[in-house]
C-alpha cells in the first residue's frame, strides 16, 4: 500500500440498511476519514444479510480493489456474518481468538456483565486475522488479505465504527511512502443554504485558487463549508480564502471544525459568567437537548422548562391566561411571557422561548402550519420575532431550535443586524 492513489471500496451489510430502518451514516464517516489522507472512495455496496451475496460481492470487490472496508455484521447475533463469509471467501477455518476473547472478558467484566455464549461468537474470527481494538463496544474489529487487497473490518455501530477509525486512519498514514499532507479547514455555518453560499463566492471572488478545493455539506441545522489543500504550499492560498469567505458570509459563520450553535452558546456564556434558560412549547425541550448533550453545559445552563399545554404555561410561568385565551399560544405576548417567566423562576441571566406550529394539523388562515414566535434575550433586552418554516414537523422542530440558538449567540456576540434567514422566513 505505497501510493496514495488507492483503489478503494466499501462493502455494507444489513438487513436494517436495506429496509430503510437504519439510514447510513457509516459510509459518509469513513469517505470524510479517508479523504484526510486523500483518498476517495472508488465505490460502495450495500448488501443484506445473506451468506451467499456477501461472499459474491466481497470476492468480487477484492479483486478489483487495494483496500476494501467492510463495516457492520460483527455482532453477537445470528445475522451477523461478517467473519463467517470472509473465512469461507478466503478458504480458512474459523476459531476463537485469543485477543478477541481477552476485549470480551474485560469489556463483560467492567460492565458486570455474564460472559456469555452470544458474545463469544464476536471472538469467532477467521485463522489468521488480526485484530483492530475497539475502545468502545465488545467486537473488536479485524482485518486480513484477500488476494493482494487488504480487508479491514469494523462494526456497525456508528460511535463504535468513529471511535475506532483514527486508528485505522493512523496506520493507513504510517503505511503510505508519502505521508498525506491533505489539510481540510471546516467552518460551520447557519442561515444559509448551499446554493445560496455557492452563488455569494460566484459574485464574490472571481479569482478563486485553483490549488484550494471548494467543498459543501448541506445538513440540518447547520451547513459545513470545506476548503482542502493538498500541500502545505497552497495554505496562504486557503487563508486568503477564508478570509474572503468571513466577508462574505460574517456572523453566519458560527465556528471551525465540529462547532455547533449550542456549543458556541455555552462558551459565550461561559466567557461571561452567566446563565441561559429556555422555555420551549413546540420544539418538546430540543433546545435543552441540545445543550446538554455538551460535556460541562451544567455549568452555563440550570434549567429548562417544557410547557406544551396552556394551562401548563400559565401553572408553570405564570403566563397570563387571558392572553393565552386572546392572542393564542402562539402569539407575541405568549412566548415573550414564556420567555421572562422562565428567567425569573430560574434566576438565568437569558433565555430563549419558543412557541409555534409544527403541524402537520392545527394550521390557521392567520397562523399556517411552520409558524413560530420566538423570544430572546434578557428580562432588560428581550427581542422578538414570527417566522415560518414550512417543513415536516421534525425538520420545523430542529431549524427553530437553532434559530433561537443562533438569535442568543448573536445577543451575546452584541450583534445587531438581522440574519439572512429572517428575510426569508418572516411570516
Amino acid at each position: 500500500m505505497a501510493d496514495r492513489d488507492l483503489t478503494v471500496q466499501l462493502l455494507l451489510t444489513g438487513n436494517e440498511i436495506m429496509s430503510g430502518d437504519t439510514v447510513d451514516s457509516n459510509s459518509a464517516l469513513i469517505a470524510r476519514r479517508l479523504g484526510e489522507l486523500a483518498i476517495g472512495v472508488y465505490r460502495k455496496v450495500t448488501v443484506g444479510d445473506d451468506v451467499k451475496l456477501l461472499g459474491m460481492e466481497l470476492a468480487a470487490m477484492a479483486q478489483d480493489s487495494d483496500l476494501l472496508i467492510i463495516n457492520g455484521g460483527l455482532g453477537p447475533t445470528i445475522d451477523d456474518l461478517t467473519a463467517e463469509v470472509l473465512a469461507r471467501v478466503t478458504g480458512v477455518g474459523i476459531k476463537e481468538h485469543p485477543q478477541a476473547r481477552a476485549h470480551l472478558e474485560d469489556w463483560c467484566s467492567r460492565r458486570r456483565l455474564p460472559l456469555n455464549a452470544a458474545n463469544l461468537k464476536q471472538a469467532m474470527l477467521p485463522a489468521g486475522a488480526t485484530v483492530i481494538d475497539n475502545p468502545v463496544g465488545s467486537a473488536v474489529g479485524f482485518e486480513m488479505m484477500v488476494g493482494s487487497c487488504r480487508v479491514i473490518c469494523t462494526p456497525g455501530v456508528p460511535s463504535e465504527l468513529a471511535a475506532m477509525l483514527d486508528g485505522i486512519v493512523a496506520d493507513l498514514a504510517r503505511r503510505m511512502d508519502r505521508p498525506a499532507q491533505r489539510s481540510i479547514l471546516r467552518l460551520q455555518t447557519f442561515g444559509l443554504g448551499e446554493s445560496t453560499a455557492q452563488q455569494m463566492i460566484s459574485d464574490g471572488i472571481d479569482d478563486w485558487p485553483g490549488e484550494v478545493e471548494l467543498g459543501f455539506r448541506a445538513g440540518a441545522p447547520q451547513m459545513e463549508i470545506k476548503l482542502s489543500v493538498d500541500s502545505d504550499a497552497a495554505l496562504p492560498a486557503r487563508q486568503r480564502c477564508r478570509g474572503q469567505l468571513e466577508q462574505l458570509f460574517g456572523d453566519h459563520i458560527i465556528g471551525e471544525g465540529d462547532s455547533t450553535l449550542a456549543g458556541r452558546v455555552l462558551e459565550l456564556l461561559r466567557e461571561r459568567g452567566a446563565t441561559l434558560t429556555t422555555a420551549e412549547s413546540c420544539t418538546g425541550g430540543l433546545i435543552a437537548s441540545m445543550l446538554t448533550r455538551i460535556p460541562g453545559s451544567s455549568e452555563a445552563f440550570h434549567a429548562g422548562f417544557v410547557t406544551y399545554a396552556n394551562n401548563i404555561k400559565h401553572a408553570v410561568l405564570g403566563v397570563d391566561e387571558q392572553v393565552l385565551a386572546s392572542e393564542g399560544a402562539v402569539s407575541e405576548a405568549v412566548v415573550r411571557q414564556m420567555a421572562l417567566g422562565a428567567m425569573a423562576r430560574s434566576g438565568a441571566d437569558y433565555a430563549i422561548a419558543v412557541s409555534g406550529i409544527a403541524g402537520p394539523d392545527g394550521g390557521t388562515q392567520d397562523k399556517p402550519v411552520g409558524t413560530v414566535w420566538l423570544a430572546w434575550g434578557s428580562a432588560t433586552a428581550l427581542k422578538s420575532c414570527r417566522l415560518r418554516w414550512p417543513v415536516e414537523r421534525t425538520l420545523f422542530q430542529t431549524m427553530v431550535a437553532a434559530a433561537g440558538l443562533d438569535m442568543i449567540r448573536r445577543t451575546l456576540l452584541g450583534l445587531d443586524s438581522e440574519p439572512r434567514y429572517f428575510s426569508q422566513r418572516r411570516a
